[in-house]
């Protein structure tokens, strides 16, 4: 049986890093929660790591402040951005600096879906 994909969520509200991980574990992936951004860059599991779910705004190192440090590092991960923001600006930016998709909170199961789709090969 094939290892399931790891995904790593990083969001420094609680209620996302319990309620997301549960969701991301019924779709069959593996999942690791990080409350920020240099939690999960101590953490070991950024080799393993196929997508990064990751909120835009945390205290400390922001979400597209990770995304710069991973590319600095040549580690390109695919990032699904969540936010809490409605920010129309916001998108377009992050898309521009490679992310795969920007979901604002509260999104959808089908919009996280799709979005997981885009960031992982199938097959």
């Amino acid at each position: 049986m094939d290892k399931p994909l790891l995904v790593s969520v990083v969001d420094d509200d609680e209620s996302v890093r319990e309620a997301l991980p549960d969701l991301l574990k019924e779709f069959g992936f593996a999942v690791q929660a990080f409350s920020s951004a240099q939690a999960f860059l101590a953490s070991g599991c950024i080799s393993q790591t196929r997508c990064l779910i990751l909120d835009v705004v945390m205290p400390g190192m922001s979400g597209p402040d990770l995304q710069k440090e991973l590319a600095r590092r040549e580690l390109f991960i695919p990032i699904i951005f969540i936010t809490a923001l409605g920010e129309a600006a916001l998108r377009p930016q992050l898309m521009k600096l490679g992310a795969v998709e920007c979901l604002t909170k509260p999104f959808s199961e089908a919009a996280l879906l799709k979005a997981l789709s885009a960031a992982l090969p199938v097959g």
